[in-house]
């Protein structure tokens, strides 16, 4: 059924406590994404869902059973690596029989299922030719091939797309995500890179040094990032903070106070009495805007990027130590060492605590999830 449950999941290498209790469940079909920064535990987690880590605490259920203590080939998973790990001597078919041959399946069976994983990767008139014979984006597919055969309840992926070049990335993102359509199977993918993550994904699951720091859809983590940290990690470019300190505030709204001593009334659910907290104020970068805006700040490019369509400004603004970003359009008037002003909807910002956390904000959930607008036919 492909279904996989974590229960409070620990994993400790000597006394160093790497997975710090995550508890998980995903339901078949799902195409869910670890992502997160360097020595996240990412890899790790997956690696003990897969076997080849031993679990130190908690438990790790697939399709109802508890897998713990089973070696890796009875759990019902296949897993793609970032190395493709391909036998250079044998042929694409034989590669992707390897497992097969393993488990000694019948001729019959195991050529029913290569012509099948060969016809899904479209590696048919591949199959007689060696690996050195193929591209990277074809070995890995060779690769995918390989797991797709032994017919798992849950795909493992680990970074499988960081050898490849950028348009071969893009390619095999589109081909994974068809491959998961048409296979009606349960996925999980490793990466570093939040732009596979939020292309890809059914629900995000972000980890920070252990932890989870949320679990969403692609689109909640982008419009209602649970902290600073989520916040600051979904988006391309990052999302810009400032600094700003809190003058009133109420159940509906946060008045606050940017460093240049404008005040914006910020639409988030909060409470009374927050008057005088340090806060910060989070704006992506593709919400800034030449002039207009409820919010004016002067900023001083220091580098311009020109993309196309859009034009990526980096800046400075006065009492403010972090890089300011600004996503405008191709054509953006944009000079290095020409001061410029960039305004912002109060609508648009995100607001956080001291201690990280974000208030609520408070839009339409068509925001979120753009299929609420879809009406019932039913």
């Amino acid at each position: 059924m492909g279904q996989l449950k974590l229960d409070n999941v620990r994993k400790s290498f000597d006394t160093s406590e790497v997975i710090k209790g995550v508890s998980l469940d995903v339901t078949h079909g799902e195409f869910v994404v670890f992502v997160g920064p360097s020595g996240c535990g990412k890899s790790t987690l997956l690696r003990m869902i897969a076997g080849l880590e031993e679990i130190s605490g908690g438990t790790v259920s697939i399709d109802g059973t508890v897998v713990n203590n089973l070696p890796p080939v009875k759990r019902g998973i296949s897993m793609v690596f970032q190395s493709y790990a391909l036998y250079p001597h044998m042929s694409v078919y034989e590669n992707i029989a390897f497992p097969l041959r393993v488990e000694k399946l019948n001729n019959a069976d195991v050529e029913k299922r290569v012509k099948q994983a060969s016809s899904i990767l479209h590696l048919d008139e591949r199959l007689q030719h060696k690996p050195g014979q193929l591209s990277g984006g074809q070995r890995q597919r060779v690769a995918i091939g390989r797991a797709i055969v032994r017919e798992p309840s849950v795909f493992l992926f680990d970074e499988p797309l960081s050898n490849l070049d950028a348009a071969l990335r893009a390619e095999m993102r589109i081909e994974l995500s068809k491959l998961h359509g048409d296979l009606d199977a349960t996925m999980i993918y490793v990466t570093h890179d939040q732009v596979e993550a939020m292309t890809m994904a059914n629900r995000i699951v972000v980890l920070d040094g252990g932890y989870i720091a949320q679990v969403g859809s692609p689109l909640e983590l982008y419009h209602k990032p649970d902290n600073i940290f989520v916040a600051g990690f979904i988006g391309n470019p990052k999302m810009n903070f400032l600094p700003v300190s809190c003058i009133d505030s109420s159940n509906e709204h946060v008045e606050v106070k940017l460093p240049n001593s404008q005040t914006l009334k910020l639409p988030v659910n909060a409470m009374e009495g927050l008057s005088g907290n340090n806060m910060t104020l989070g704006i992506r970068p593709e919400h800034i805007r030449f002039s207009n805006g409820d919010a004016i700040i002067e900023a001083h490019p220091n580098v311009i990027e020109r993309l196309g369509i859009h034009t990526v400004a980096y800046t400075t603004i006065a009492d403010n130590p972090n890089t300011f970003c600004a996503l405008l359009e191709g054509s953006a008037p944009a000079k290095v060492g020409t001061a410029m002003s960039m305004g912002f909807m109060a609508a648009d910002c995100h607001l956080f605590a001291e201690d990280g956390n974000a208030f609520e904000r408070r839009i339409p959930l068509t925001e979120i999830d753009p299929t609420l607008m879809i009406p019932d036919t039913d």
